[in-house]
């Protein structure tokens, strides 16, 4: 929840149904009681922050989880598309990958991601670091519009 008090929109992009579910738990884990959207590629990504087919009645996310690695279009594709549309770019944009390699890393600082965070393989790891990310971007962060 956000210091409003108010649950927050996050909208996780991943294809890999694992790391989908590692994140749900994590939530459910964390009793974290913001809103998961989820959105497998790419594409479908840039739809729901568009608010096109499907996803015309998607709500406008407070944070993006976004994988690197994702088919139509990339995670980086995405970010840049993200922090170039004055609409969109105030979104915190955390970078949530199996990469830990520093090309995608500098790549992604470049492009204005806002963290970027290589997913532990662990499953306790993995909770520990969602949990992390949502104290920071959640609770200790203000984000634009509360």
């Amino acid at each position: 929840m956000s210091v409003s008090g108010r649950p927050i929109d996050v909208l996780l992009v991943e294809d890999d149904p694992g790391d989908e579910l590692m994140t749900r738990e994590a939530f459910e884990d964390n009793k974290i009681g913001n809103t998961l959207h989820v959105v497998r590629d790419g594409e479908e990504a840039l739809d729901f922050l568009y608010r096109r087919g499907q996803h015309k009645d998607a709500p406008r996310p407070d944070l993006i989880l976004l994988d690197l690695n994702l088919p139509k279009y990339d995670g980086r594709q995405v970010l840049e598309q993200v922090k170039s549309d004055d609409e969109l770019t105030d979104i915190p944009v955390v970078v949530l990958t199996t990469s830990a390699a520093e090309e995608d890393i500098l790549r992604s600082y470049k492009l204005h991601a806002n963290a970027y965070v290589t997913k532990p393989v662990d499953l306790d790891q993995f909770i520990r670091a969602v949990r992390q990310i949502d104290e920071f971007f959640v609770q200790v962060v203000r984000l634009p519009g509360r």
